[in-house]
C-alpha cells in the first residue's frame, strides 16, 4: 500500500484530466488514471509515475471491476476526479437516441458509479475529496448542446446532493462549473464564434484551479469566474435568457 495520496482521475486520456494528473502528479500524489484509450493511459502514466486501468464510466459493472482492482492496490483513496465526459453538440430532436444515452450514461451516471464504487476507499482516506468536473453548460441550456446542458445540470444536481450526504463520512465534495475549454473532445476555438473564441482558456488553467480549490476546501467553483455572469442571469431573468439563446438558435439554422 502506497504512503503517497492517491487521486483516481476518470478522463484522464486528455484534456482536463491529462492536465489535472501533471499537476497532482508534481504535487506529490500518486495518479491513478481512467479512460478508454489505453495507449494514451499507458503513455501519460509513465510520464507522471502513476498508474491506469482501461475503464468507460458509462458502464457500470466496468466500473465496479476497476475499482475493485484499484482499491486492492490501494485501500485508502484521497482524491476522486468525475472528469469524463463526451460532447453533445446537437439537439433533443435531431440527435440519435444511442448518442443521447451515451452522452447521459458518461456524463451524468459514469461520475455516479465511480462515486458508489470507490466510496468505502474514500471513507477510508477520510478526510477525503470527490470533484466533480460539470460545466457551466448545465445551468444555461442552449438548443444546439441539449442533451449535452441536461447531463451536466444533472450533475450538478447529483454533486449538491452528496455534498451534504457525505459531509458526515468525512468525503468533501467540490462542484467544478469550466466555461469554454479547449481540449481534444472540445474544440472550441474553431466552434465559437467571433469574440466569444477568445473566452476560451485552456486545461492547464482548470486544473490550477480544481487542486486550489481542493486545498481551501471549496464547494462549488465557477471557473473562470466571468462565467458566473451566465448562471446569475439564468436565475435572475430566464426570460431574458431564453429570447437571448433562441434567437442565436434560429440564426444558426439559417446560416446552413
Amino acid at each position: 500500500m502506497s504512503e503517497r495520496r492517491v487521486a483516481v482521475i476518470t478522463g484522464a486520456s486528455s484534456g482536463i484530466g491529462e492536465a489535472l494528473a501533471r499537476e497532482l502528479a508534481g504535487a506529490g500524489w500518486l495518479c491513478v488514471l481512467l479512460a478508454r484509450r489505453e495507449e494514451r493511459l499507458r503513455a501519460l502514466a509513465a510520464e507522471v509515475g502513476g498508474e491506469y486501468e482501461v475503464c468507460d464510466v458509462g458502464d457500470r459493472e466496468a466500473v465496479n471491476r476497476v475499482a475493485a482492482a484499484v482499491v486492492a492496490r490501494h485501500p485508502a483513496i484521497h482524491l476522486l476526479v468525475n472528469n469524463a465526459g463526451i460532447p453533445g453538440r446537437a439537439t433533443f430532436v435531431s440527435a440519435p437516441a444511442e448518442r443521447i444515452e451515451e452522452v447521459t450514461a458518461v456524463n451524468f451516471l459514469g461520475g455516479v458509479w465511480c462515486l458508489r464504487a470507490f466510496l468505502p476507499a474514500l471513507e477510508r482516506a477520510a478526510p477525503s475529496s470527490v470533484v466533480n468536473v460539470a460545466s457551466v453548460a448545465g445551468t444555461v441550456a442552449v438548443p444546439t448542446s441539449g442533451p449535452y446542458s441536461a447531463s451536466k445540470a444533472a450533475q450538478i444536481a447529483f454533486s449538491r446532493a452528496v455534498c451534504a450526504e457525505l459531509k458526515p463520512m468525512g468525503v468533501r465534495v467540490l462542484t467544478v462549473m469550466p466555461g469554454f475549454v479547449e481540449t481534444e473532445g472540445f474544440p472550441q476555438r474553431g466552434f465559437l464564434p467571433g469574440l466569444m473564441g477568445q473566452l476560451v482558456v485552456d486545461p492547464q488553467y482548470i486544473a490550477k484551479r480544481i487542486v486550489k480549490a481542493v486545498a481551501s476546501g471549496r464547494r462549488e467553483l465557477t471557473t473562470p469566474a466571468w462565467y458566473r455572469v451566465a448562471s446569475i442571469g439564468q436565475w435572475l431573468m430566464p426570460w431574458l435568457v431564453h429570447r437571448i439563446v433562441s434567437t442565436r438558435f434560429m440564426l444558426s439554422r439559417e446560416s446552413f
